[in-house]
């Protein structure tokens, strides 16, 4: 028997007829096959790839072959904007066979919510936040929503393993498994990473189901067109985006808020049908740039990472990558946009507006040439959200046993290998505080809890990330979207001017106690300002970048002025090594040590080197202060590395951590440590050869 042929005979006529499939694609046959063997899955393929279908078919088919009542289904995504932009689809899909699918997350209106409870369609669209939301409320009877639930789906699932909202994710659906009494089948989309297996068992944790990765050989495909360009501007990169590829649909990446709105207003000024897409504008504002752009042509959007994730915006003939991302995941996910037409090559144009930028996308190039990919690695010691979860507890129960608050949990592998008595420890601080009360071994809320989370202030519990202080800003009755409160900080006369939606806006009235900005259009120029933008560089990348800076070669793709740049930052830095560490003394008598290790494992080494001594670090090199001689360096090197070197968080990082208030002081700064450090980068800068350079640049 075919795997389509293992479909319900309504969802086959409906896939040939209705659809108008000849059959299925690899992926979605082996998918098929799996899920119905009742394996828990992770499916890779490329966007646009199927993957949608190879979990939906199958789940359709066992629904109604089992003929699943009421809510059976969670599709969970980490953006909103995705579960708008799938909810058509599955809407479709289910529909066919006489069944529903409906959105539920922060956007939703209250009148749709209401008719979700009043009768719960068979696969709900949401988000972990939204889930914790509906778990918490005292208006739902979260036992009765959850009981038929048999099948989650996890869309992006990279985007969750790797955060601290996947830990949350796993918790919230460890209670649903209980509240349904069943072993959960979960399956999981992802583009290509570097660990599927390992994703696999962090998404299966808790269940007792086999485990497949359906990872099918991609087809043949033209090599995809990848070039590096050095533009060394802004400015220059809006007037090569308005030149090139006119009268094609090009989407634009840029890695932070405030470059993707100066970037859209530099090509509207040079005539470019511009639209803008970052989290921080206003929902309406964002759905129709991107309905705007999928229907149009000769068109650019200028976005955030928010649009590397599955959203579909139409027929992309371009991407475009400002300076470059992070990792070579982020990169083939953005590559991944192009090349769906039949024929066409996947491609991608790197426009390097500094050095920086230049010397990471070769690198990322490079190690993308090379067929690397970073590992998706859930962040180490999540005591701050068992915590969290402690108190949703609470709340969910309306008081809930000590014992009984871990076995609701005991789906979470982090949680499980916590130690016992670090986990009573963080139970009674959270006692200790006033946050929690105990009463023959009871939690319930305490004074310090119920101000903090209590009724009023639950929203606060919902997620694991903290959000910064932001202003609403209102054109009229039109919500544009949010800014940091200190695009509002100004000595200057007269009222900011900010950048929002691509446009510029002066500011009319600001209402500090609501946080909210009311502006109006103008033709000055403005800034806007978001927070929390920067990011540490892996050790991966950083060596990408020193072999980049040892070899002699040009890349293949990179422009003339690519090749010219780099041949002379190369010059400026003669004595990198592709195999070793170098130890320079400057012309400005500033010693710097050229680890290329990554931002984590240099601020440790900084840490350890510099508790007295000023020693800064970034994430190619360790600097040492000008009054320094090379002798010094090396010999602090030498004597202060021994033994373990782990950065210490300061008081200010601890304060950052969300739900860190609610751990004991010494677990707090533990849950940072492990994040912020690198020991196998470490390790491997201490261990490499360290030239010893006296450099005239």
């Amino acid at each position: 028997m075919t795997p389509f042929e293992r479909l319900h005979p309504a969802l086959q006529h409906h896939v040939a007829n209705s659809l108008g499939w000849s059959g299925l694609r690899d992926v979605q046959a082996l998918a098929v096959d799996a899920y119905l063997a009742g394996a828990n899955l992770v499916v890779l393929a490329p966007t646009a790839g199927g993957k949608t279908e190879a979990a939906f078919f199958p789940v359709i088919s066992q629904m109604l072959t089992e003929d699943w009542g009421g809510l059976s289904v969670l599709y969970v995504s980490p953006i909103r904007a995705l579960l708008n932009n799938q909810e058509p689809r599955l809407h479709h899909y289910f529909g066919l066979v006489g069944r529903r699918a409906a959105c539920w997350h922060g956007d939703t209106a209250t009148g749709e919510r209401r008719g979700v409870l009043a009768d719960p369609p068979d696969c709900l669209l949401t988000t972990p936040e939204s889930l914790e939301a509906i778990l918490v409320s005292t208006r739902i009877d979260h036992r009765e929503f959850f009981r038929g639930v048999r099948a989650v789906v996890v869309d992006e699932l990279h985007a969750f393993a790797g955060d601290d909202r996947g830990w949350h994710l796993l918790a919230v659906l460890s209670r649903i498994r209980r509240l349904a009494g069943r072993d959960l089948q979960r399956v999981g989309l992802s583009a290509t990473v570097g660990n599927p297996a390992e994703m696999l068992d962090w998404l299966s944790s808790g269940s007792g189901r086999e485990r497949r990765v359906i990872a099918p050989p991609p087809a043949p495909r033209q090599t995809p067109e990848v070039q590096l360009d050095s533009v060394g501007s802004l400015p220059n990169a809006a007037k090569v985006i308005s030149l090139l590829h006119a009268g094609e649909k090009r989407l634009v990446f840029c890695d932070s808020r405030s470059r993707v709105e100066q970037l859209a207003v530099l090509l509207r000024e040079r005539g470019v049908d511009t639209f803008v897409s970052h989290s921080s504008l206003g929902v309406d504002e964002r759905r129709a740039a991107e309905e705007a752009f999928a229907q149009k042509q000769n068109c650019v959007i200028v976005a955030t990472s928010s649009l590397e994730l599955g959203l579909d915006v139409g027929d992309l003939d371009r991407v475009i990558q400002i300076d470059a991302p992070a990792t070579v995941s982020s990169f083939l996910q953005r590559m991944g946009r192009t090349g769906r037409r039949a024929g066409a090559r996947s491609n991608c144009l790197f426009l390097a507006t500094g050095d920086e930028g230049l010397l990471r996308a070769a690198a990322v190039i490079d190690l993308w040439r090379r067929g690397y990919v970073e590992p998706v690695i859930a962040p180490p010691q999540p005591f701050h959200i068992l915590a969290q979860q402690v108190m949703a507890l609470v709340l969910q129960e309306r008081g809930v046993g000590r014992r009984a608050c871990l076995d609701w949990l005991a789906g979470v592998p982090a949680f499980a290998a916590m130690p016992a008595e670090r986990v009573a420890a963080v139970l009674d601080h959270l006692v200790g505080t006033g946050t929690l009360f105990e009463d023959a071994g009871i939690l319930s809320f305490g004074p310090a809890g119920e101000a903090a989370y209590g009724r009023k202030n639950f929203l606060e519990l919902l997620s694991v990330f903290t959000s910064p202080p932001l202003f609403r800003v209102l054109s009229g009755q039109q919500e544009l979207g949010s800014v940091h409160e200190s695009t509002f900080y100004t000595s200057q006369d007269g009222p900011a001017v900010l950048v929002l939606a691509g446009r510029a806006w002066r500011a009319k009235h600001l209402d500090w106690k609501r946080r909210v900005a009311h502006v109006e259009p103008t033709d000055e120029r403005g800034r806007s300002r978001w927070l929390g933008e920067g990011q540490f560089l892996s050790s991966s990348v950083c060596h990408g970048i020193r072999r980049v800076l040892a070899e002699e070669t040009a890349g293949a793709g990179w422009s003339q002025r690519a090749v010219t740049r780099i041949g002379e930052i190369r010059a400026e830095h003669p004595w990198v090594s592709p195999d070793g560490t170098s130890l320079v003394r400057r012309a400005n008598g500033e010693v710097q040590w050229w680890t290329f290790a990554g931002g984590r494992a240099n601020a440790a080494l900084a840490g350890r080197l510099g508790a007295d001594r000023q020693v800064r670090a970034d994430n190619l090199c360790v600097r040492f202060p000008s009054t320094h001689k090379l002798a010094d360096a090396e010999s602090l090197i030498a004597d202060r590395l021994t033994g373990e070197v782990v950065a210490v968080p300061d008081a200010d990082g601890i304060a950052g951590l969300k739900f860190g208030q609610s751990l004991p002081p010494t677990t707090a700064a533990a849950v940072l440590a492990a994040r912020l450090n690198d020991p196998d980068a470490v390790a491997t800068a201490r261990r490499e050869p360290m030239r010893v350079v006296v450099s005239d640049e």
